[in-house]
């Protein structure tokens, strides 16, 4: 069977949910969810992805995102592939972590409801889980976006963006007023929800507005999967080429230069070095751009680097 297309355009908002492999753990404990964060936050360095909610439950986990740019696939290669390593180092284990592909559900962000519906579904989930009790307040469940929410704004990761569902929830000031009115709409909703308020997210591809709707359908249409394809990568591309062209003017080198110098001159493990944290290309493309040899060879030069500028 055909895979289904990831449709990616500027702008769009996911919610995406990842199961771990045969319904096993994929935090195991306060630290897996640390790394995990950290990995995020990093994805969202390199990509510029916009976070508007997110939780970690112990099998699985949801994010509700916005992407500027066109890469909801190469980020999220990186951030699960990049996770997956650490865990599997950590934990000393081997193999999967997660099962199959993701879900990602586009989101309709136009101001109508449905970006706070889904955004609610996602932090109401420990508590339809019974993670947290009863009368207990769903900002004491540590691991959500939740908590964060209702903070002061000097509390929260810069990767996490409030302003589009306060605006769905009306309300126009993130004050301390406007935090505990946001909790009392939460905390109400959560004591009647309703499953089938939640049906149109748990199926199908988008959820909003009808003619948003079929104006994706129609450029789906007009452009087949290999466009799509070649257009995540012509993104990325284009901004590691930048990258490199920025760095080179700096040392006041031209491109041919790079195969003239040595492959693991300094200069040139620092360029890659930024290249890994701002970009989500591969090793191997780095490696063969800025001319160092093969791709083991340019790990090597990364850690040594790393092992020596890092604290």
């Amino acid at each position: 069977m055909a895979r289904k297309l990831r449709v990616e355009y500027p702008g769009a908002i996911y919610h995406i949910v990842n199961r771990g492999d045969r319904k096993e753990l994929i935090f195991r404990d306060y630290h897996d969810r640390k790394l995990f964060l950290k990995t995020l936050s990093e994805a969202c360095t390199k990509t510029d992805w916009m976070v508007h909610a997110y939780v970690l439950m112990p099998n699985h986990f949801h994010l509700v995102l916005e992407t500027p740019k066109a890469n909801l696939v190469s980020g999220m290669k990186w951030l699960l592939g990049t996770y997956t390593i650490r865990f599997n180092r950590r934990q000393k284990v081997t193999g999967h972590l997660f099962s199959g592909r993701y879900k990602s559900l586009i989101v309709d962000g136009s101001q109508s409801g449905y970006l706070k519906t889904v955004c609610d579904y996602v932090h109401l989930n420990p508590a339809r889980a019974e993670l947290i009790r009863t009368q207990s307040p769903l900002k004491t469940f540590r691991w959500s976006s939740w908590s964060y929410y209702l903070s002061a704004p000097s509390n929260r990761p810069d990767w996490l963006y409030l302003n589009r569902l306060l605006g769905e929830y009306r309300i126009p000031k993130d004050s301390p007023a406007g935090r505990r009115r946001l909790e009392s709409d939460l905390e109400g909703r959560r004591a009647n929800e309703k499953d089938e308020d939640y049906r149109p997210i748990r199926r199908g591809w988008f959820y909003g507005e009808d003619d948003i709707k079929k104006e994706l359908l129609q450029q789906m249409d007009h452009l087949g999967p290999e466009h799509y394809g070649i257009e995540r990568h012509e993104v990325e591309e284009q901004k590691a080429n930048r990258i490199i062209s920025d760095e080179l003017k700096k040392r006041k080198w031209r491109f041919k230069d790079l195969k003239q110098r040595l492959k693991g001159d300094p200069d040139k493990v620092e360029i890659a070095q930024k290249l890994r944290e701002e970009t989500v290309m591969p090793v191997s493309w780095i490696a063969n751009r800025l001319q160092m040899g093969t791709r083991n060879y340019l790990n090597s030069c990364l850690y040594k680097w790393r092992k020596k500028n890092l604290p």
